[in-house]
């Protein structure tokens, strides 16, 4: 087999872990209304299978993060996905055969959560293991242009699950993950340590170093990341809501809706991993501009409330969403070397996940209020949280030589590099 050929097929299995991970809560959006029938339950209720995914998944992210660094990324990878898979087992046996079904539908959402945690961010590190320079950043792009693509197909996916019975998407769940997992365990070949990783306290000890030469860009990225994730949740959630009760849409032309806004997002993200290589500047510059893209757009969806001029609209927010990811990601990835790069990397997928987990019943509750204050409150904090990327996210574009390019601790912030390896 080639070189390219092996590459690909790496870049494939890497890209298959984020995908699987955005199923866990993109696939449910459109069928929560029936859920909502069929349970007996209200709205916050429904939404809340989406709250303890992200919620358990948050708290778990850490921990794994810290056990990729001991251990290695595939032999927390692997486990992760296959729990992931049994709490989706568990949750579409519930439904279909248990009687206090919200009950165990929970437990088996708290257990993908618990599996999410991981997936995503530990791929992320495992990239920053692979991958150095500009490779790193592209291959990141098409992590999270991965994302995004579960995200657009997840609610086709499920709608069309959902034909066949209400709880179907999460029988799709074990599926998918099995896919995921040999792609994982034939084609993903990590590197050797060369030392084994430091003891708990030398670890911990080392974090601190971190945060403090660069806690203050890196709190203002986690933060940009969790508001990005907040903000679509939020607004799918309130968009699937919209399409049921007031256009009767559902099914998978409900589905094909909600893919639209979240197609431009992808692209976008796979255009800007493509491009920023490892220019700083460029990827705070896009940042900032993100933010007041979403600003514009989620200020503007005020005046309108007719279906395809709202998504249209919509599509500028999701293109902003798509310029900052990427290059939150290769910030946050490139800022440490591979012994903290698990954890550094995870907390970063912790807020992430408390975006996601905040944000449908934060609008469910923003909606029962005014429609109006809803759309001009999320302006005001992608505008707030663009102003502090643009005051605190400070980058200094480094000349790194060949050597240091190929060396294994490398880091985008040779400062940092220095003072925690």
């Amino acid at each position: 087999m080639t070189e390219k050929k092996t590459k690909g097929l790496v870049i494939l299995a890497i890209g298959s872990i984020p995908l699987i991970m955005t199923l866990g809560n993109s696939m449910l959006i459109p069928i929560l209304p029936k859920m909502e029938t069929e349970l007996g339950i209200t709205a916050f209720q429904a939404s809340l299978t989406i709250t303890i995914f992200s919620i358990t998944a948050a708290i778990s992210i850490p921990i794994l993060g810290y056990m990729s660094d001991r251990f290695s990324r595939k032999s927390i990878i692997v486990p992760a996905l296959i729990v992931y898979g049994v709490g989706g087992l568990l949750a579409g046996v519930a439904a279909a055969w248990f009687n206090n079904s919200y009950m165990w539908i929970m437990v088996g959402r708290a257990l993908q959560g618990i599996g999410a945690a991981g997936t995503t961010p530990i791929a992320m590190a495992l990239t920053g293991d692979l991958f150095k320079g500009g490779s790193q950043s592209k291959v990141l792009g098409i992590v999270e242009a991965s994302n995004g693509f579960g995200k657009v197909i997840s609610p086709i996916v499920g709608s069309l699950l959902a034909l066949l019975v209400w709880y179907g998407p999460f029988w799709g769940f074990p599926v998918f993950v099995l896919i995921s997992v040999l792609l994982t365990v034939f084609f993903v070949k990590e590197k050797k340590k060369k030392k084994e990783a430091p003891p708990l306290g030398k670890y911990a000890k080392g974090l601190l170093s971190v945060f403090k030469h660069e806690g203050r860009w890196l709190f203002t990225a986690y933060l940009a990341g969790a508001t990005c994730l907040f903000t679509l949740f939020g607004i799918l959630f309130y968009l699937s809501d919209t399409l049921e009760t007031e256009y009767n849409i559902d099914g998978v032309l409900k589905g094909s809706i909600l893919a639209i806004p979240l197609l431009f997002m992808m692209i976008t993200s796979f255009a800007t991993g493509s491009k920023i290589g490892k220019d700083l500047k460029r990827m705070k510059k896009l940042i900032v501009f993100g933010f007041l893209l979403m600003t514009a757009s989620f200020a503007t969806l005020t005046f309108f409330e007719k279906l395809w001029p709202f998504i249209a609209v919509l599509v500028v927010s999701s293109i902003g969403t798509g310029l900052v990811l990427p290059c939150l990601n290769s910030l946050i990835t490139g800022s440490v070397g591979a012994a903290r790069r698990g954890f550094v990397t995870s907390l970063y997928g912790s807020v992430r996940f408390l975006g996601v987990a905040a944000g449908p019943p934060i609008f469910e509750s923003l909606m029962n209020w005014s429609r109006t204050g809803m759309f001009l409150a999320t302006a005001g904090l992608t505008l707030l949280v663009g102003l502090l990327s643009f005051l605190l996210i400070h980058v200094k574009n480094q000349k790194g030589s060949k050597e240091e390019d190929s060396s294994e601790a490398h880091t985008l912030f040779k400062k940092l590099q220095l003072t925690t390896e």
